[in-house]
This record gives C-alpha cells, sequence and structure tokens, in this order.
C-alpha cells in the first residue's frame, strides 16, 4: 500500500466540488457534491442517537438496495430538530441533486453538519448544489474537503492504492470533525471512494468493522452528535475481480486498506479537537478479552480529569486508572501497569516513584502516548482523543453566536 496524492477523487471516476452557498454566517465554502460517473455499491454507518436529523433516516432509505450515485453535504446548518420541514429538505436536496446530475434521487446521499434546530434556507442551498454540479472536477477534492467544515481548524483528506489481483485500486477519503466527538455509529461526517470491485454485503460488513476500529475509538469532548455518518462509495472501476467473499484474501487486503483510511482520517479529527494542543494514543494491551480492552480504552480517552491533567502537564496516573475503573469492564485493578510514554508510573494498582521531569517531557509530545497493561490475557485495544484546554469552553460558549 502507498499513500498518493489527492483525496475523494483520487479513485477512477469520482469528481468533486464544494462552493460558497451562504449557508454560513462566514464567506466560506459550505456545500459539497461527490460524484461517481457510474453507479456504486454503497454502505453507511451512522449516529446512534435517537435525536437525529432527517438525512440519517433518508439515507438509510436510499442505501436498503445497496447502491448510490452522489453525495450532496452541507455545513453551517444540521438540519436536526426541524421537523417535517426538515424532512421536506432533506429530501429536497437529494431531488435537486439527482435533477442536475441527471440521475434517481434515491441514488443521492444527504449530509449536514452544523448548529441544530435552524430550518435550512433553501435557496442558497439550492444555488450552492448547481454551482457545485455544474463545477464537478477530477480535482475538485480539496474544495469538496474544505466545504465540510465546521469549527475544523483543518480540511481531512487521504488517498491511498494498493494491489488487487494485479489491478491497482484506490481508496479515497474526506472528514469533518472537530468538536462533538464522540461517535457511537455506529458533526463528525466521512465519506470514503473506491474503484475497487466489491458487493454490497461486503461493503457494508467491512465499513462497520473498520468504523469499530477508527472512529468509533475517538473522542475529544464525549458529545455524540445527531448527524454523525460514514459513507462508502465503489464504483468497481478499477476492474479487479469482484471482491464478494467475506474471507478471502481480496477482503482483507482491502480492509486493511480501508482501516488505515479510517484510523488516519479518525486520527486527525480527534488532533483538531477544539481547542486541543496535543492528540492522546491510549493503548490498553493484555487484557482478558477485546471488548474490556476497547472499553477501558475509550473510558481514558473521554476522562475529561485525564484530559485536563495532559493539557496541564501533571502526570496524574490516578485519574487513569479511574477511568479504567468506572468503565464498566470487569478487570482485577492490582494487576494494572500503567506507562506514560517510556516512564512507568503505576504497578500493580499502585504509585511508583517516578521523574517528574521525564513524565512532564512525555506529556509535552504530540502524541501523548498512554499504555495500560491489564496482565489478564492477549487482547488490546487503541483509542484516541485529545487534552481539554481552555480555548474549548470558549468556542463552545458562543458556539451560535
Amino acid at each position: 500500500m502507498k499513500i498518493i496524492k489527492g483525496s475523494i477523487t483520487a479513485p477512477q471516476g469520482f469528481l468533486a466540488q464544494g462552493v460558497e452557498a451562504a449557508i454560513k454566517k462566514e464567506d466560506k465554502k459550505d456545500l459539497t457534491i461527490i460524484y461517481s460517473n457510474h453507479k456504486c455499491a454503497a454502505a453507511g454507518v451512522f449516529t446512534t442517537n435517537k435525536v437525529r436529523a432527517a438525512c440519517i433516516d433518508i439515507n438509510r432509505s436510499h442505501l436498503e438496495d445497496g447502491r448510490a450515485q452522489a453525495i450532496v453535504a452541507n455545513s453551517g446548518n444540521a438540519n436536526a430538530c426541524t421537523g417535517q420541514q426538515g424532512w421536506k429538505d432533506t429530501l429536497s436536496m437529494a431531488r435537486l441533486t439527482a435533477e442536475y446530475l441527471n440521475i434517481s434521487p434515491d441514488d443521492v446521499l444527504v449530509a449536514s453538519t452544523g448548529v441544530i434546530g435552524h430550518a435550512m434556507p433553501m435557496r442558497r442551498v439550492e444555488k450552492g448544489i448547481r454551482d457545485a454540479a455544474a463545477n464537478l472536477s477530477e480535482h475538485g477534492g480539496e474544495n469538496a474537503a474544505r466545504a465540510i467544515m465546521t469549527t475544523d481548524l483543518v480540511s481531512k483528506e487521504i488517498a491511498v492504492e494498493i494491489e488487487i489481483g494485479g489491478r491497482p485500486v484506490r481508496i479515497g477519503a474526506i472528514a469533518k470533525g472537530s468538536g462533538m466527538i464522540h461517535p457511537n455509529m455506529a458533526t463528525m461526517l466521512c465519506f470514503i471512494t473506491t474503484d475497487a470491485d466489491i458487493s454490497s454485503p461486503c461493503l457494508e460488513e467491512m465499513l462497520r468493522y473498520s468504523c469499530d476500529r477508527s472512529f468509533n475509538m475517538i473522542s475529544v469532548d464525549r458529545d455524540t452528535s445527531t448527524n454523525d455518518m460514514v459513507l462508502l462509495l465503489a464504483n468497481g472501476l478499477a476492474g479487479n475481480r469482484q471482491i464478494k467473499n467475506c474471507q478471502g484474501e481480496d477482503y482483507q487486503v482491502f480492509r486493511e486498506a480501508l482501516d488505515f483510511v479510517s484510523i488516519s482520517l479518525a486520527k486527525m479529527v480527534t488532533r483538531d479537537g477544539e481547542g486541543a494542543t496535543r492528540l492522546v494514543e491510549v493503548e490498553v494491551i493484555n487484557a482478558e478479552n477485546y471488548d474490556a480492552a476497547r472499553t477501558i480504552a475509550r473510558s481514558i480517552t473521554s476522562s475529561n480529569l485525564t484530559k485536563a491533567a495532559i493539557f496541564g502537564e501533571d502526570a496524574n496516573w490516578g485519574r487513569i486508572l479511574a477511568a479504567a475503573g468506572y468503565s464498566g469492564a470487569d478487570f482485577d485493578p492490582q494487576q494494572v501497569d500503567i506507562y506514560l510514554g517510556s516512564e512507568k508510573m503505576a504497578e500493580n494498582g499502585m504509585g511508583l516513584i517516578f521523574n517528574e521531569d521525564l513524565a512532564r517531557q512525555e506529556l509535552q509530545k504530540d502524541p501523548v502516548v498512554i499504555k495500560v497493561d491489564m496482565k489478564s490475557g492477549p487482547f488490546k485495544a487503541t483509542a484516541w482523543g485529545c487534552d481539554l484546554s481552555y480555548e474549548y469552553v470558549r468556542i463552545n460558549a458562543a458556539y451560535r453566536t
């Protein structure tokens, strides 16, 4: 596998564009279209929040046949908690996109992100859809990535190339996310394209697997959005033999590449957490089972006290062990060792005398690496988070204004 230039349009047959539709208050790009010139196998993973935007349920309906051809997404307005009008506006976004692209509305997936509870400015949205559809380009990936940003400081893009059956196959992706990040999928969005030929059942299975090990292993602020989704389109133009055996070698090769793309973007989202100064990586090793390792790792990255200690460069290992303890996972606290980078902070659930200066140096690194050794089995899991700074409060105290 190799990382290549480009992002969402790196795979064959995909075009994209991001434009200014004046949905945001700022004069910034805020509407994106991603389009394949061939109909795709498609899969999606969505937020488990009971309060959800209309686009979540409409996309589930559009994906019942496992097919799609375009994605339309806006930033600046989540179109969530907007009642029947929000539902109608989401369907209108799909219909308008389909008209300008000459495809079926059922083959259009819709995503929105931004402020909850505001009606969509549909006249501006329609103009944005028209402009984006008229300017679709193989070079439109960067604009597309920027147009889905809200409080993000940087755009998030990646593309890779692998070989399947002697054929080069590409995967490209963009994502947005900075705050309200604690996905349970299944304001985080990720769109992935590939020119691989993959059956819809295999596509859905590998997307769920990949999300569980990437986007569902990150946290910025413990808030699960009303609009979280990951969408994956595969148009088959690479000409590889179709991946339809979910246990086969080709499936494994593609899934490893998809995992790399998903984890890379998940880390970009977390590193760009609102007000964050450092990425935090928590590895739980030697756990009794995978679920326990996963649960403990997520609990530690979600701990506000741990996040604040990292921001303050305070080697407070007790907060790490406490977060493991309330995670809900079953383990013996008297067997746990904790490391901060190369510094061992605790052994068998008790603190050690350690070098404070060296520990502070570990806390100044990016990423800050925490390792928790459960000493009870062969399983491990890794989760990612960020520190919690004063800036996070400032950003979210005035988000609507």
